[in-house]
């Protein structure tokens, strides 16, 4: 990744830290109904891999998705005015936190039913074969979707079908409250069922933005080639509970004092000193982010509620929401 690409990248990760803290602080000031599942901690994974993907192509993520949003257009703005239930929202307060979508952008959907999206991505590809597109479909998913069958059936047709198909892991240690490791039989639960597939597993720092780009970029490279799906695991840790309910009590605290020291800000500010990016560049970068988010907070708080009349409006591809046989 170039200096700037990275400073671009770097910067696009303090707007994602910045508005999944305004989620945060506005949801205890009572504007954000029901609950959030912020992804602070794993903004690396999203902008890594978005740098690596060509526009065309089609994401899906999970109800801890605000982050791959961002990563893929979405604006601060759009994304807090959904969290709101304001008119402006991103799906014009239809979907709310669990599930943000910008189709025309190829984010296409947070899918609050765990593991649900990765057939959509499997068929998401086969439609890329079948147009000749040389698209890619991405799917994101926590570490406890590899152990319900989905996972499993997604994989397997991909791999029969040689799909250009990815399946990132986000593997942040936890399936909501309980470690992944305690009741999963491999180190892995991701890259270590691959093989079983036929298709390549492959291991990475979800921290590091540049490695998840180079990883990204490459697995989307053989895919687009014609030698189909891959598996990467990408290690990660969340900064905040499974959701807002959830103080998270249960992790030790000497694991998650090792994970924030390994924070993906932090990793992105030494890369960029070693390129010989100063700490102004960087310091300017923070204040743009936060400047950005500030204006957003204040138009979401600014935007109107939906219009009732819109209720029932594109439940059908059509726009309506008349039944049909």
């Amino acid at each position: 990744m170039e200096p700037a690409g990275l400073l671009a990248a770097y910067e696009r990760m303090a707007v994602i830290r910045r508005t999944e803290k305004a989620a945060h602080d506005l949801f205890l000031h009572g504007l954000v109904k029901g609950t959030t599942h912020l992804a602070a901690g794993q903004e690396a994974i999203a902008v890594g891999a978005s740098a690596a993907l060509r526009p065309d192509d089609y994401v899906f993520a999970t109800y801890r998705g605000h982050h791959h949003a961002l990563a893929r257009g979405a604006t601060p703005e759009e994304c807090l005015a959904e969290l709101m239930s304001r008119a402006t929202g991103l799906c014009r307060a239809k979907g709310g936190s669990m599930h943000l979508t910008k189709a025309a952008t190829g984010m296409l959907g947070s899918y609050a039913i765990v593991g649900s999206h990765l057939p959509m991505a499997v068929g998401a590809a086969w439609s890329a074969r079948l147009r000749g597109t040389e698209q890619l479909a991405v799917a994101f998913f926590g570490d406890g979707a590899t152990n319900i069958g989905a996972f499993h059936e997604s994989l397997n047709l991909a791999a029969v079908w040689k799909l250009p198909v990815l399946f990132v892991c986000e593997n942040n240690l936890y399936m909501e409250y309980t470690p992944i490791a305690d009741v999963t039989a491999v180190p892995r639960p991701a890259a270590d069922r691959a093989p079983a597939y036929g298709i390549p597993g492959e291991v990475v720092d979800g921290n590091d933005v540049v490695a998840v780009a180079e990883a990204v970029g490459r697995l989307a490279a053989r895919a687009r080639a014609g030698d189909g799906p891959a598996v990467l695991e990408a290690e990660t840790y969340r900064h905040f509970g499974h959701s807002r309910a959830d103080p998270a009590t249960y992790r030790p605290a000497e694991e998650v004092e090792r994970w924030l020291k390994h924070d993906p800000l932090d990793l992105a500010r030494g890369r960029l000193a070693e390129l010989g990016i100063g700490a102004e560049a960087v310091a300017e970068a923070d204040e743009r982010a936060r400047a950005v988010v500030e204006r957003a907070i204040e138009a979401a708080k600014a935007a109107p509620p939906p219009d009732l009349r819109e209720a029932l409006t594109d439940v059908w591809a059509d726009g309506g929401a008349a039944w049909r046989t």
